[in-house]
């Protein structure tokens, strides 16, 4: 058993989002000292590095919960498994595509920048009017954010 600090030390995780995790139900609330400190066993440091890779990699609170459940229950067939995580490489080649459009048409805009005054700067007019633009990149780029993401305190972030 460990204290919370060292299992942050050992998931590379904040504190504050250890906690998050734990009032999301991802990992069970620890055992607790006779003072109210948390102890975490292997298991929960374990299941705290799954969670931090899984967010690496980009996946959705939801989703995580979905495959922690899976993992949760080895006998389960893997298909859930797969289609989320297929889903969610579905949704990265979207957003690769995405950024890249971005990436051409802001190289396109500093391209279009010879210097001078700032009344005359085509980079300044390219982004008060959509029109000056080549290409329609107004497609949103970041992914949505989950609810649980959106309430998540800064400090959890991770």
């Amino acid at each position: 058993m460990q204290a919370i600090g060292a299992a942050a030390r050992r998931t590379g995780l904040k504190v504050p989002t250890i906690r998050f995790y734990e009032q999301e139900g991802l990992i069970s609330p620890p055992e607790r000292t006779g003072s109210g400190r948390r102890l975490y066993a292997d298991a929960d440091v374990r299941r705290l590095s799954f969670i931090r890779h899984a967010r690496t990699l980009g996946f959705e609170l939801d989703d995580i919960r979905s495959l922690l459940d899976l993992s949760d229950h080895p006998q389960r067939p893997c298909d859930d498994a797969d289609r989320i995580a297929r889903r969610h490489l579905a949704e990265v080649d979207t957003r690769i595509e995405q950024l890249s459009a971005l990436k051409k048409e802001l190289a396109r805009i500093v391209r279009s920048c010879a210097g001078g005054r700032a009344g005359d700067c085509q980079v300044i007019e390219a982004l008060a009017d959509h029109a000056h633009c080549d290409s329609d990149h107004e497609t949103k780029v970041s992914k949505p954010q989950s609810r649980a993401k959106a309430k998540r305190p800064k400090a959890a972030r991770r």
